[in-house]
């Protein structure tokens, strides 16, 4: 008999390219052997090229469908994408874990599409505090270089990093760190930094690498991997991606 696959559940917008978001996130779980749910927290009008717009999806349907979830499958890690603002994320995440308090809750905070959509705007603001909530009930944030310099706009980005791992595990991506490229860094709770180089070289860009990095990682600790582990194997796997062709939208059947 075939060993069950884990459930993970993605909570992520619609990106009709499929090239990330939601059903990236979904190809990226079940290629790496866990049964993906998912649901939807935004409907985009978009391809890999030009961000148009995004319609968030209203607030009754996310709860209904979060408690329909819960009440039907077990799963232990849930992967976070993109949000309306950090209070409804709050408010996601309070309610998880109020129904399941073991669940480890993976947060990509998708400040801006890779077509420089900005997705947080003025009105709805960036609330410290809220968000400091946020990280004490996460156990791994995965931003990348241009979303860790606006989560904290007060803190230089040293202050950021010491700011955010005394809270919870941080996995900074380096696929827009310019000096370093494809260099990503592990800072866990516990004070310990590791470092983990590119280590393909023929690659090229591809819409939604953010998101397949981090629902790799996800896939990979629900896998039952360590954190440095599910990190390390999670790159290398959206690397395979990122070489899989020459275009903006890869290829999971690499």
């Amino acid at each position: 008999m075939k060993k069950r696959r884990p459930n993970v559940l993605t909570i992520s917008g619609f990106d009709p390219s499929n090239g990330a978001g939601l059903t990236a996130d979904v190809k990226t779980l079940e290629r790496l052997k866990c049964y993906a749910i998912s649901i939807c927290t935004a409907n985009t009008v978009q391809t890999e090229n030009t961000f148009y717009s995004c319609l968030w999806t209203n607030r009754e349907i996310l709860r209904a469908q979060l408690e329909t979830i819960v009440q039907s499958f077990d799963f232990e890690y849930v992967k976070i994408g993109i949000i309306e603002n950090w209070e409804v994320l709050n408010g996601i995440i309070d309610f998880i874990l109020s129904e399941k308090p073991s669940v480890k809750i993976i947060l990509d905070p998708v400040l801006s599409s890779s077509t420089d959509y900005d997705f947080h705007d003025a009105e709805n603001g960036f609330d410290n505090t809220i968000f400091d909530k946020v990280l004490e009930n996460i156990f791994l944030l995965t931003p990348n270089y241009n979303e860790i310099k606006n989560l904290y706009p007060n803190k230089d980005f040293s202050e950021t990093i010491a700011h955010i791992s005394a809270k919870t595990n941080l996995f900074l991506k380096g696929g827009h760190d310019d000096a370093n490229l494809g260099k990503d860094t592990l800072f866990t709770s516990k004070g310990k930094r590791f470092t983990l180089n590119p280590k393909m070289i023929d690659l090229s860009e591809k819409h939604g690498s953010g998101c397949i990095l981090s629902s790799a990682i996800t896939a990979n600790l629900a896998l039952g991997f360590p954190l440095l582990k599910a990190c390390f194997r999670g790159k290398r796997y959206t690397e395979k991606f990122l070489g899989s062709n020459r275009s903006s939208l890869g290829y999971h059947s690499v």
